[in-house]
């Protein structure tokens, strides 16, 4: 199943890239707006349809089945009474006689079999002896049919579980495929006069611009593509070619993060951007569960050309298997994000993927803080998290969630908000063990005022004092991972 799963994506991806190489670089040949190419873009929004379509067939599947059907229970009553009454002499008494009352004793016995309390099935076995001159081969033949009967049921709803998981796995390539597809339209060749000035600029420090592009987003913020070579066997800094556009657009442009740091006389394609409004630093405190040798919590930070990301996830448990759980969490949310999926499309992968490869209870919290270094706006998903902590000059601000932690059902609820921050403004987020080192009931305000105590401006001192306060409250002892995952935003 999951490697199909991961062969129908491979494919899908390399048709959308197909199509899109089809789209952008016939027009540049032909010298055409982009934006014109509606019919490839059609194109690929079928892709989009096409997989809705399948995942709607998964759907549609039988659903998850919580317990034994009524006539599962009936071909269990058939099977034991072909095994045990058959060639039983009170035969016709219990099963037509006394239908009614054997079935309603039988219908009890299986209710105490699935209780799974053996006092009371011994109990219930020597109630039988009295009446059933096959008792005890009857209520063991009742209870391994049952126990069969329920491994059954049990396999079937891991296989909904696993084609469930499927079937959101190819709604969020839809979703994306449709993103994408809107995308491919946003782009569109620049004004003449403004690609003239462009132009002349840039020739001044020989460099020859072959084509211009420029992205158009909601924000009216610059997202210029050039294609360009210096001459002369020349070379330059990328930096100094955003320095010549910065006085052509009149604000701060800067290369892509992706693109690379020089300019030769290779033709390449280069991404320029307006630049951002914030800027942001962090730090991380740890310390791991006392003898245990590797924690089960696991971050990671990351920025792209408009945003800034921390992840930061607690595996059930702790030790080796909790850092594994934790460590897929973290690398997939990391690497979807930074790809340019949402957040809480990337999160809804990430859930199904788990319940894929879900073993003995698998599931890990899930905890991302996404900051949009243009506005300052930063938006909060959570999954079975720890609080988030905003300190903001005196007083702190507190971001929860009550949602199950990731990996444990299909269709997972996050819990996402949004709050503007401001120049100054530190996010602190923590796991589990953080928290319930503190005097319950109170912990959340006392992590408040630690927080607010700090004189600390770094990240990262930031988060050690955090984390030794914390400690004092046990007897600097860990009984639990504990990460303190701090970032500060500052003005540029």
């Amino acid at each position: 199943m999951q490697m199909w799963m991961i062969a129908m994506l491979a494919v899908s991806a390399l048709l959308i890239v197909r199509d899109m190489a089809k789209l952008i670089f016939t027009d540049r040949t032909k010298g055409k707006p982009i934006y014109d190419a509606y019919p490839q873009k059609e194109k690929i929004e079928r892709y989009a349809r096409s997989f809705q379509r399948l995942a709607h067939t998964f759907y549609e599947l039988p659903n998850y089945q919580q317990q034994l059907s009524q006539g599962e229970i009936q071909d269990i009553f058939s099977h034991v009474q072909e095994g045990v009454c058959k060639e039983c002499p009170q035969k016709d008494y219990c099963w037509k006689e006394m239908e009614h009352r054997t079935s309603q004793k039988v219908y009890e016995l299986l209710q105490i079999i699935e209780d799974g309390n053996p006092d009371r099935f011994l109990r219930a076995q020597g109630d039988w002896i009295g009446e059933c001159r096959q008792a005890v081969r009857f209520t063991e033949g009742l209870q391994k049919s049952f126990f069969e009967a329920r491994e059954e049921l049990l396999y079937r709803n891991r296989l909904i579980e696993n084609r469930l998981a499927v079937a959101e796995q190819l709604n969020e390539v839809a979703r994306l495929i449709q993103k994408l597809s809107g995308d491919v339209s946003d782009i569109s060749t620049m004004p003449t006069a403004m690609e003239e000035k462009i132009r002349r600029q840039l020739q001044k420090q020989h460099i020859l611009v072959k084509q211009v592009w420029m992205l158009s987003k909601p924000d009216e913020k610059w997202r210029i593509f050039l294609t360009m070579r210096t001459r002369g066997g020349q070379c330059m800094t990328m930096k100094e070619v955003a320095r010549q556009l910065s006085q052509v657009c009149g604000c701060n442009m800067v290369p892509s993060r992706e693109s690379r740091a020089v300019l030769n006389s290779d033709m390449k394609t280069v991404l320029f951007t307006e630049d951002v409004n914030y800027k942001v630093l962090y730090g991380v405190a740890r310390v791991t569960k006392e003898q245990e040798t590797v924690s089960g919590d696991n971050y990671a930070c990351a920025s792209t050309d408009d945003q800034f990301v921390m992840c930061l996830s607690d595996g059930m448990g702790s030790g080796v298997e909790a850092c594994r759980e934790s460590e897929t969490v973290v690398e997939l949310l990391e690497q979807f994000v930074t790809s340019g999926f949402s957040r809480e499309t990337a999160a809804r992968m990430v859930n199904s993927a788990l319940v894929l490869q879900r073993k003995n209870g698998m599931f890990s919290s899930v905890d991302v803080c996404s900051l949009d270094l243009y506005s300052g706006i930063c938006e909060f998903l959570k999954a079975g998290a720890a609080t988030t902590f905003i300190r903001r000059s005196n007083w702190v601000e507190t971001i929860t969630s009550t949602s199950m932690a990731a990996g444990l059902v299909q269709q997972l609820d996050f819990e996402k908000t949004s709050k503007k921050l401001y120049d100054g403004d530190y996010l602190v987020m923590v796991t589990d063990g953080v928290l319930d080192a503190l005097p319950g009931k109170q912990e959340e305000e006392i992590m408040k005022e630690i927080i607010l105590q700090a004189q600390e401006e770094m990240p990262r001192e930031l988060g050690r004092y955090i984390l030794e306060k914390v400690l004092s409250y046990s007897n600097y002892r860990a009984r639990d991972d504990m990460t303190v995952l701090v970032a500060g935003m500052w003005k540029k």
